[in-house]
């Protein structure tokens, strides 16, 4: 990488941090080490503690801002990405994930999701994350992430995700949910706002008593009237439910039975499983984040969100701009060892 694009992706980590600490223009020499410190603890896979003295002020900073501050810190520049590669132009597939931290300790709160204790782990935060998984944008861009609190409504929380991302984008042609996303709820809403959309259905008896009818190779869609109950009020809706019994993969040479449900009414059976598999595309995205993940004992929910936030952005940034030219971790380190010399002191 040339010095004046990792000059731009350090002023891009700078901006972020500023907007989401607060830290004025006149204040950015502070910043400057904070940023340094990330960058450190995030190429190298460690703590702030570890990687600088300056994580006593980071983490001041960080329970003195808001979580919004950071959340539309991160959007500015996701914002700043749909300008420049013109994403209101395409039309868009966007998928919806959680992703889990592990916690260590006493869980309580409704911050802290609980575990099984396997390996020590008794909680997980979660975050919820919205993807491009089309193929005009093949770069799988995490969009946005909002931390994820006990007992939260799906529906309200993708709504208002989606809320803040349609301003940035062009026409959604399908959302992508996993099973877990399996929820009258939320269904219903995005129905009501006519958001397209295909859940894979968790395994059921019914369903599966449904699919044992068919013969190996065939498909069938019903129509599905459902309920959905909220503050002591029932409402009725139908969604389409699609079968599709012992399909062949030529990747790994097996059959699987495959169970969706959509409110699309003319269901392209050719492309269902092709279109679904898409949303695989986000487990990637993960693992690749995993590379810049900076470890953090803090039970604070803040300081969890903002440090996931700034390792995020680097994924996004790099693959916004520089994945054709250098690895992710290449990418880290290079911008680490710049950051360590050059990191400009703005008065």
């Amino acid at each position: 990488m040339t010095t004046q694009k990792l000059e731009n992706a350090l002023n891009t980590c700078h901006l972020f941090v500023e907007r989401s600490l607060g830290i004025t223009r006149t204040g950015a020499a502070g910043s400057a080490e904070l940023v340094a410190a990330l960058l450190t603890a995030s190429s190298h896979n460690t703590y702030v503690e570890t990687a600088s003295e300056k994580a006593d002020s980071l983490n001041r900073r960080i329970k003195a801002s808001l979580t919004s501050m950071m959340l539309h810190a991160y959007l500015y520049e996701i914002g700043r990405c749909s300008r420049i590669k013109n994403w209101p132009s395409k039309s868009v597939m966007l998928a919806f994930d959680y992703t889990e931290e592990n916690f260590y300790g006493d869980v309580q709160g409704v911050d802290i999701h609980g575990w099984t204790g396997e390996h020590g782990v008794t909680g997980k935060f979660k975050f919820l994350t919205c993807s491009i998984v089309s193929d005009e944008i093949p770069e799988k861009i995490p969009l946005l992430s909002v931390p994820i609190h006990l007992g939260h409504y799906k529906s309200q929380v993708i709504l208002y995700m989606l809320s803040l991302l349609t301003p940035l984008l062009g026409h959604i042609d399908l959302l992508l949910f996993d099973r877990g996303f399996w929820d009258n709820d939320l269904m219903y809403e995005l129905n009501q706002h006519e958001y397209p959309y295909l859940i894979f259905v968790p395994k059921q008896r019914d369903k599966k008593e449904m699919l044992l009818e068919l013969e190996e190779g065939e498909r069938a869609t019903i129509r599905e009237a459902y309920t959905r109950k909220r503050y002591r009020t029932v409402e009725h809706d139908e969604r389409y439910i699609t079968f599709m019994r012992q399909i062949y993969n030529e990747k790994n040479d097996e059959k699987y039975d495959w169970v969706f449900a959509t409110n699309i009414d003319d269901v392209a059976f050719g492309n269902l499983i092709i279109t679904y598999k898409k949303r695989w595309r986000i487990e990637t995205g993960f693992r690749v984040q995993d590379e810049a993940t900076i470890k953090c004992k803090s039970t604070d929910l803040q300081t969890r969100y903002f440090l996931f936030l700034f390792t995020q952005l680097l994924q996004a940034n790099w693959m916004c701009y520089y994945k054709n030219e250098v690895s992710f971790k290449r990418f880290l380190i290079d911008l680490d060892t710049y950051a360590q010399t050059h990191l400009p002191r703005r008065s």
